[in-house]
């Protein structure tokens, strides 16, 4: 369950950092240019002009990067940072953020990660993300390095799961999850505690369910009592005889001073690794989850079991509008859950998918008798959409769906308290991307996903779905517009962002503008993509893929020709001397050659309107043609830029 954590606060960082400034002054007798500087800089930040002591910081913060002081070095990247962020440069600000922290990194301090942080509330970020039909492409970006899929994870997409126990509309009764929420869950989270027996009861209403369960076991004794025993044993075997796919969350946030675990990395490992070993004899229905928290995050790692002991890498992952609940500390609202993810998904998902084994968004703060709905909107987006599409590893999410009233840090992370956000959440979670069956391979049942637009993903066939992460220091965004080719197509104002356009509205070589307004209607941020669609075909109405796509000659739409014949039922044969086709079909043969508009079917030559060419090494020639060749119905779809055959 969350727990208040001891992250470092802005403000008590820059209380230490004002004592060690202080405790690293140079002494008198350094008297030279370092010294003038140093000097220069202080007696112009006493008298408030700041603008001027700049130059005299950079100046300093290079010297000791240079000489390796790197403590130094980080205070005077400090100054500037502070300096940037309070006129709003922020590109200035981030930057010296970042190097703030690579010089405490240096130093053998953690005292960057806050500064991190910072830089990260104040990036503008645009991005942007849109549907993909080619299934082996997301097949391709959701697999890990060795080309296998760990225990129970889905080819693309991301498990939907849920914490409802508290929740007063489903409880524990996870059947009624459906008619509350309008789908139902794939992974549904139970807590366990050392000693006592399987949670068989929660493990029976997810059956009941059609789910699977993650069970959070902790030793709240401490690892001492964690043996291979009697207990272990009827436990595991009580585990395999749930009969569903169980997700074991062992010990999670052992990284966090806040649990009884903490502390000894190397007796965490032996006892995760003692318990892989049990579950992998015992209980095979069982994955093992390895949980960190995502903060402290320089103390993570040391607690990875290795991975042939783990299945899945979890975290809890929940941001706030006030650090741990308290509205004396500075707002956290300018945090985003993107980019809290970033750092774990870089290190482990090549290996392991990824879950977020806890995650949560508060529309309300008690603390601060505050309401935090758009808020909670804006970012539920992003945990729902922007999130699996940007991390493609990432394989399941299950959310925290509890009021803490005044316990903790105090916020309502329920989603059936406000009926503005219940219904909000049921239009995010509609989506088939998320799923909500467990099953090894497992892929939405649409058979579409997400990919970045890029210039490896400008193109898509008849209509895509466009999502933009938009993220500006201002945290709430007025108005978005997408431009088209110069032409204003949709703009919006209320949540979620995100638009479709069929690939007769996009003509190949397009570029979309996506424009940023705050709440004060000032533009914030533009960002320019190229976009284009392709032609695509359909043969008795299923979609054929192509590895060169149909193009566009003079006017006339030219498609690959041995993929259509072969799909047809006819042999194709290329001969390189004399740079001809040969395709025949029962009684049928037909002949051309590159670059010649008369082809002969049978003997008798007919014309095309366009000679068939090499493209990129594969012969594409007139649609038409290929399409009524062999006694195919060829129609034409303007708005989806489709080819229809029909040869029934």
């Amino acid at each position: 369950m969350k727990k208040a954590t001891s992250k470092v606060s802005i403000l008590t960082l820059a209380v230490g950092l004002l004592a060690a400034s202080i405790a690293v002054s140079p002494a008198p007798v350094h008297a030279d240019i370092v010294w003038d500087h140093w000097q220069k800089a202080e007696s112009l930040r006493a008298e408030g002009n700041q603008a001027e002591a700049v130059p005299h910081w950079q100046f300093l913060a290079n010297h000791y990067a240079r000489s390796g002081e790197w403590e130094n070095a980080a205070l005077f990247c400090g100054k500037l940072d502070a300096y940037y962020d309070a006129i709003g440069n922020y590109d200035q600000a981030i930057y010296y953020y970042e190097l703030e922290n690579q010089y405490w990194v240096k130093a053998g301090r953690d005292w960057g990660a806050v500064k991190l942080q910072r830089a990260d509330q104040i990036r503008t970020t645009i991005e942007l993300y849109r549907t993909e039909r080619d299934s082996s492409e997301l097949k391709r970006q959701a697999l890990p390095q060795s080309g296998r899929l760990a225990k129970f994870e889905p080819a693309y997409g991301t498990y939907l799961g849920m914490y409802s126990e508290q929740d007063p509309k489903v409880g524990n009764l996870f059947t009624k999850t459906e008619s509350v929420y309008g789908k139902n869950h794939a992974i549904y989270l139970a807590y366990a505690h050392w000693g006592q027996g399987f949670p068989a009861t929660y493990a029976k209403r997810a059956k009941e369910a059609g789910g699977a369960l993650q069970i959070a076991w902790e030793p709240d004794d401490g690892l001492d009592p964690v043996a291979d025993g009697t207990y272990l044993r009827k436990w595991a075997q009580d585990a395999k005889a749930a009969g569903i796919p169980i997700f074991l969350r062992f010990a999670g946030e052992m990284n966090g001073a806040w649990v009884k675990w903490h502390g000894n990395p190397a007796q965490y490992i032996a006892k995760f690794r003692m318990l892989h070993d049990v579950f992998a004899t015992e209980a095979p229905n069982v994955a093992m989850v390895w949980s960190p928290g995502d903060v402290p995050a320089n103390d993570i790692d040391p607690y990875y079991p290795g991975d042939d002991y783990v299945d899945w890498v979890g975290v809890s992952l929940y941001i706030e509008p006030y650090e741990n609940g308290d509205p004396s500390l500075p707002t956290m609202i300018s945090t985003s859950n993107v980019e809290r993810l970033t750092r774990l998904y870089n290190t482990y998902s090549d290996r392991k998918p990824l879950m977020l084994s806890e995650t949560g968004v508060p529309h309300y703060s008690h603390a601060a008798d505050e309401d935090f709905t758009e808020w909670a909107k804006l970012n539920l987006q992003r945990l729902y959409e922007i999130m699996p599409y940007k991390y493609p590893r990432l394989k399941a999410i299950t959310y925290f769906n509890v009021d803490q009233k005044m316990t903790n840090a105090k916020n309502d992370y329920s989603l059936s308290d406000s009926s503005e956000i219940q219904t909000y959440y049921s239009k995010l979670i509609a989506n088939p991307y998320l799923l909500s069956k467990v099953a090894d391979g497992a892929q939405p049942s649409d058979k579409l996903g997400y990919v970045p637009v890029n210039a490896n993903h400008q193109a898509f066939t008849k209509q895509a779905e466009f999502i933009p992460f938009v993220k500006i220091p201002d945290v709430y965004i007025g108005k978005v517009d997408y431009v088209l080719n110069g032409r204003v197509i949709a703009s919006q104002t209320d949540l979620p962002y995100g638009l479709t356009l069929k690939a007769g509205e996009v003509p190949e070589g397009s570029v979309m503008q996506i424009k940023v307004y705050n709440k004060a209607g000032a533009q914030v941020a533009l960002r320019t993509y190229g976009i284009s669609s392709q032609v695509s075909v359909e043969l008795d109405g299923k979609e054929l893929t192509f590895e060169q796509a149909p193009v566009i000659r003079n006017g006339s739409t030219l498609t690959p020709l041995r993929a259509i014949f072969e799909a047809m039922g006819a042999t194709v044969e290329y001969e390189a001397a004399t740079r001809s086709v040969t395709a025949k079909k029962g009684g049928t043969t037909v002949k051309l050659t590159l670059d010649q508009k008369t082809v002969y079917v049978n003997g008798q030559a007919r014309q095309l309107d366009e000679a068939a060419q090499l493209v990129n090494g594969y012969t594409l020639a007139p649609a038409r043609f290929v399409g009524e060749t062999f006694g195919g119905t060829v129609g034409w779809d303007g708005s989806s830029r489709t080819v229809t055959i029909s040869k029934k």
